[in-house]
């Protein structure tokens, strides 16, 4: 019975990871480009530079510039520049004006308040939203990723089970011995990175548990989803206009009050409601860099034209303390550099694990084939979907940041010919893997991926004289950053390509080998 039930776990972690082992593929690998999203943001936009951070002085120049150009308007935000994001940003509700949702947003200089004409990408956010929305319209992108975390949970209890040495393997790795040695390489990082995996498979499903369990809320709030997250996160409705003109007090004494609460907090965005009016609004959030957890009792709500503190949120209780834990570890805001490249790395960790599971689902089923002349239909199939999800993605990232550096910065739509960009070249190396024998294109794409890698810091230099030689002279760390970690992907996949190009040893020859360890292979069956 032991042995059934742990047969059938191993049939289930075989299975649900090869049906959704491509997408996790792309979910975990654009998560973990997610962890530094304003860097990839800065990169893409080369033309917003750093300053030293003077919040007051920034605020200063906000409150400046939107009262010069939307007076009018009812609603403005602003967020501060900070270590990780240069600009300073403003934004107002202008339904007239078009653009998302009817807001328009700018970038300012941090040091002169002008704004500054950058090149239109969605840089790191690009990345960020397909990795829980896939590019497809809400909710059902957002379904599709939640149903993917649940799968990604369900495989790696599923594996723990069906491992029954994982520990002990994890100290083992016989190099140069195929199948085994594909799967001494996915039981030693699953094992290292499991805790990891488990934290952010289960927590993203606390994240979108108001689309997994929507029965409770449209109970309570009568199908009216507005009220529960304005509960949720301590929001209140903005009061109504009093049509009594009356100056908005400088947010910078406004800020030094927060200041004097909480010494060294950081203000994740600001928000002011009908400035210029009596019934004005400014509501200071605390920057999630904070705090491990989102909290409520982190925000200050001031009368605008009296300064006057009117409300500071509410504090959790311990259910909503552990659920906002929970996001907040997900999301890894509140990580330093150091732990947000340990996120990074653990991240690759996770997308290695399931790449490796596709690989050995397919190497397992070749080998029973190998004297055939020509493999089934079905593994072809897996094959080409192997190569286009894995070599092919990388291939689409780099074609995006190629894209950012070489489509004109005046382009209508630039931002959606760069997305564009990124699934045209997925596509094609998918045709590609249709059309080429699978070793040979995986060793194609693989090297096409090593030369983008590698010259996009020299097309970075040459298109915007940001190159490697100028950030680190001018310590912009951000820039040198993402052209030394290129440089280090390229180089990643110039040696997984040589190892592609060499000739490979007869399939024949090693099914005949042999099964040292027939046993073991069972968790691939």
């Amino acid at each position: 019975m032991k042995e059934g039930f742990r047969q059938s776990m191993a049939w289930l972690h075989t299975w649900t990871g090869l049906l959704f082992g491509w997408l996790l593929f792309a979910i975990f690998l654009t998560g973990t480009l997610s962890y530094f999203k304003e860097e990839v943001s800065h990169w893409a936009k080369p033309e917003v530079r750093r300053h030293a951070l003077d919040p007051v002085a920034s605020l200063g120049l906000a409150q400046q510039y939107l009262q010069r150009h939307a007076a009018h308007s009812s609603s403005w935000m602003i967020r501060l520049p900070s270590e990780r994001e240069a600009a300073l940003g403003v934004g107002w509700r202008d339904p007239a004006a078009g653009g998302r949702r009817g807001f328009v947003r700018k970038s300012l200089d941090a040091q002169s308040g002008q704004p500054v004409e950058a090149r239109e990408s969605r840089g790191g956010d690009f990345f960020y939203r397909f990795h829980f929305e896939l590019q497809m319209p809400y909710p059902w992108g957002r379904w599709l990723s939640t149903g993917c975390a649940f799968i990604m949970l369900l495989g790696l209890i599923t594996g723990i089970i069906t491992h029954k040495k994982i520990f002990k393997e994890f100290f083992t790795f016989r190099p140069g011995k195929g199948q085994r040695s594909w799967l001494d390489g996915h039981n030693a990082i699953g094992v290292l990175v499991l805790p990891f995996h488990l934290m952010i498979s289960y927590s993203s499903l606390v994240l979108f548990m108001y689309l997994v369990m929507p029965a409770g809320i449209l109970a309570s709030y009568a199908g009216n989803t507005d009220g529960y997250f304005n509960d949720l996160f301590g929001r209140d409705e903005a009061p109504q206009v009093a049509n009594v003109a009356a100056p908005l007090v400088p947010l910078a004494s406004l800020y030094a009050k927060v200041q004097e609460q909480v010494p060294g907090a950081r203000m994740g965005f600001i928000q002011v409601h009908n400035a210029g009016d009596r019934n004005a609004r400014v509501i200071f959030t605390q920057a999630s860099a904070d705090n491990v957890a989102y909290k409520r009792s982190a925000n200050w709500t001031f009368d605008g034209a009296t300064g006057e503190l009117l409300k500071q949120g509410a504090p959790e209780t311990a259910a909503m303390l552990t659920s906002f834990s929970f996001a907040g570890l997900h999301m890894g805001n509140f990580a330093g550099p150091w732990l947000r490249w340990l996120y990074f790395v653990f991240g690759l960790a996770g997308t290695a694990v399931i790449g490796t599971g596709l690989v050995m689902w397919l190497g397992k089923r070749q080998l029973k084939h190998a004297k055939q002349a020509r493999q089934p239909g079905e593994l072809r199939l897996v094959e080409v979907l192997n190569i286009a999800s894995m070599s092919g993605l990388l291939l689409a990232v780099a074609g995006f940041f190629w894209a950012n550096r070489l489509l004109p910065t005046a382009l209508p739509g630039r931002a959606d010919w760069e997305v564009n960009v990124f699934f045209l070249a997925w596509l094609g190396t998918l045709l590609h893997a249709a059309l080429r024998p699978g070793r040979r294109a995986w060793a194609e794409q693989l090297t096409l991926g090593a030369l983008l890698f590698t010259l996009l810091p020299l097309l970075n230099g040459l298109t915007t004289g940001q190159g490697l030689n100028a950030s680190l002279a001018a310590g912009d760390w951000v820039m040198a950053g993402f052209d030394l970690t290129a440089l280090g992907a390229g180089l990643f996949l110039a040696w997984a390509a040589g190892k592609m190009l060499r000739p490979p040893q007869p399939l024949a020859k090693r099914a005949a080998k042999p099964r040292e360890n027939a046993a073991d292979l069972l968790e691939v069956q």
